[in-house]
C-alpha cells in the first residue's frame, strides 16, 4: 500500500488551492508515448487504386422469366445468391399462382446480383459462373450509370469463371497482375456490389495462398470483407492489378466472418481464353479414381512419406488402363511435375490439352515405374458407373491366419475372372471383426495383401501367415468397378 506523510499531503493541498485560485487545471504528468510503427510508416492509401480500377468494375444484375404471380425461388435475390455460392440446394418452394393469372405471359423478374470487371475495351467482362448461371437476361451497369444487355459467351462451373459481352467500345479495362508475386500479408482491396451497393470498396490482407477448396483451382484466402453481391468482382493489389476474382466466403450466418476466397487470375485467364475462343473449356482426363495417401497407407506400402495420389480404381478402356496403371498404384509425378497432394493430380491433368502425350510416374510394390499415357478429354456429364458385387457362392471355412483378419475367402471361378477382367484375386464370402472395421464387405475381391498379389486362396493364406500381426496389414480389394486400399488391424 502506498503511504504519504502528513507534510507532503499539506503541501499538495496548498498547491491545488493555489491552482484553483489562479484558474489553472492540474493534470498529472504522463510519460511520453512512443509513436506506433504503423503511424511512422503511414497506413496504405487506397484512393489512387480506386480511381484507377474503379471505372472498370461493373454491377451485374440477372433476371428470369416467370409467370405473373409465381416466384421461381420464393426468396430475394441476395438470399438466392447466398444459397448458390455456398453449394446449398435452393429450397424447393411451391410456386404460388392465382387461377386468373395462369394464362398470362411470362415476365422478367429480378433474379440475382453480382459484380464483374472489364477485360478489354471492346466489352468483354469477366465474372463468376454462379452469378449468371440460369439467367434469362444479364444486365451490366457501368460506373457512369450506362446499362447494357450482355450476352453470355461462356461459363465454366468447375472453375466458377464466366465471360459476358456487352456492345460497347472504348471502355476502361483492368490490368492483370502476377499471382506468383503475391505474398501472404500483402494489402489487397475488393471492389464490388455487396447487397447491390455499387462500387463498394473493402480492404484487407492476403491471409493464405493455395487453399484447397476445389478440385481444379487452389484459391487465394483474404480477410477482405466480401458479401453476397461481391461475387465476380476483382481482388486488386497495391499496384492496381487484378490478382483474383472474389468468389467465396466462409460463413455460419450468411454474412462475412473474416475469411474470403478469390480465384487466382492466372487460372481465370486460362479459362476465359478458352471461353472466348470456343464458348467452352476442355480439360484432360486419364480415367482414375484417387484418394489421399494417409500416413498409415504410406507406411504399409513402404513409402518414405505420405505423398502422391492413391489410385482406387481404373476405368475400363480409359487412357490409364491402356497405359498399364493399376488400382493400388500411387501416382507421384505427372509429366515430370510432382504430385504432393491428391488434389494436385486432377489440376495437372485437367490443365493438359486432350490428345497430349505425357508420362505418369507411379510407386508400385516398392518400386518406381513410369508409364507413357495419352490424355483424353473429360466428359462434362461424367457419372460414376454403378457398382456391382461379384456373384455369391458356397462359403468355405476360413484358415486360422485369415480368421485373425476377420475374413473368409473363396476362389474366383473362370467366369468371374472373365467378367471382372482380373488375372487373380480371391472373393470375400464373410467379413467379421477386424476386416469389418476396416470397411471390407462380402462380395469384395481381394487382389493383394501386404503388397503381395494373390491369385488363389492358398497364396492368400500363405501371405497372411507370414505377415507381421503386430502391424496393420494393407489389403487392395475390388468392389464393383473400383478398387481401393484398406488397413486391417488384426485382432489380438
Amino acid at each position: 500500500m502506498l503511504r504519504i506523510d502528513q507534510k507532503t499531503l499539506h503541501g499538495y493541498a496548498l498547491a491545488v488551492a493555489t491552482a484553483m485560485t489562479l484558474g489553472i487545471a492540474m493534470v498529472p504528468a504522463q510519460p511520453a508515448l512512443a509513436q506506433p510503427a504503423a503511424a511512422a510508416r503511414g497506413l496504405p492509401d487506397f484512393t489512387d487504386l480506386v480511381d484507377q480500377v474503379g471505372p472498370a468494375v461493373v454491377n451485374i444484375r440477372t433476371t428470369e422469366r416467370v409467370t405473373p404471380g409465381e416466384s421461381a425461388t420464393g426468396m430475394d435475390e441476395e438470399m438466392r445468391e447466398f444459397f448458390k455460392r455456398f453449394g446449398v440446394p435452393i429450397p424447393n418452394i411451391p410456386k404460388q399462382q392465382s387461377p386468373q393469372r395462369r394464362n398470362q405471359q411470362p415476365e422478367e423478374q429480378p433474379r440475382g446480383v453480382g459484380s464483374g470487371f472489364i477485360l478489354s475495351s471492346d466489352g468483354f467482362v469477366m465474372t463468376n459462373a454462379h452469378v449468371v448461371d440460369g439467367a434469362d437476361e444479364v444486365i451490366v451497369t457501368l460506373t457512369d450509370k450506362r446499362e447494357f444487355k450482355a450476352k453470355i459467351i461462356g461459363a465454366d462451373k468447375r472453375s466458377d469463371v464466366a465471360v459476358v459481352k456487352i456492345d460497347a467500345t472504348g471502355l476502361p479495362a483492368v490490368k492483370m497482375g502476377d499471382v506468383n508475386r503475391l505474398k501472404v500479408g500483402e494489402w489487397v482491396i475488393a471492389i464490388g456490389s455487396p447487397f447491390g451497393l455499387d462500387n463498394t470498396v473493402t480492404a484487407g490482407i492476403v491471409s493464405a495462398k493455395q487453399r484447397d477448396t476445389g478440385d481444379y483451382l487452389p484459391l487465394i484466402q483474404t480477410d477482405v470483407a466480401v458479401n453476397p453481391g461481391n461475387s465476380g468482382g476483382p481482388l486488386i493489389n497495391m499496384r492496381g492489378e487484378v490478382v483474383g476474382i472474389n468468389s467465396q466466403i466462409y460463413s455460419r450466418s450468411g454474412g462475412f466472418m473474416g475469411i474470403s476466397f478469390a480465384i487466382p487470375i492466372d487460372e481465370a485467364i486460362r479459362v476465359s481464353d478458352q471461353l472466348r475462343a470456343s464458348g467452352r473449356v476442355t480439360r484432360g482426363r486419364i480415367g482414375v479414381q484417387i484418394e489421399q495417401v494417409s500416413k498409415d497407407v504410406a507406411e504399409s506400402l513402404g513409402m518414405a512419406k505420405a505423398q502422391g495420389a492413391l489410385v482406387r480404381g481404373v476405368e475400363v478402356g480409359s487412357p490409364a488402363e491402356k497405359a498399364g496403371i493399376e488400382a493400388g498404384d500411387v501416382i507421384t509425378k505427372f509429366d515430370g511435375k510432382a504430385v504432393e497432394k491428391t488434389v494436385d493430380l486432377p489440376r495437372l491433368v485437367g490443365n493438359t490439352k486432350p490428345g497430349t502425350k505425357a508420362n505418369v510416374t507411379v510407386f508400385r510394390r516398392g518400386q518406381t515405374r513410369e508409364f507413357p499415357i495419352t490424355i483424353a478429354e473429360i466428359d462434362p456429364d461424367e457419372k460414376a458407373a454403378a457398382s456391382k458385387n461379384a456373384p455369391g457362392a458356397v462359403k468355405p471355412k476360413a484358415s486360422a491366419a485369415a480368421e485373425q483378419l476377420g475374413l473368409i475367402v473363396a476362389e474366383l471361378t473362370d467366369a468371374q475372372r472373365k467378367e471382372l477382367k482380373l488375372k487373380g484375386g480371391v472373393r470375400v464370402t464373410e467379413v467379421t471383426e477386424a476386416a469389418a472395421r476396416a470397411g471390407l464387405r462380402e462380395g469384395d475381391v481381394i487382389l493383394s495383401v501386404a503388397n503381395t498379389e494373390v491369385h488363389s486362396v492358398k497364396e492368400f493364406d500363405a501371405v497372411i501367415a507370414k505377415a507381421d500381426k503386430s502391424k496393420p496389414i494393407n489389403v487392395l480389394y475390388r468392389r464393383g468397378e473400383w478398387a481401393q486400399y484398406a488397413l486391417i488391424r488384426p485382432s489380438r
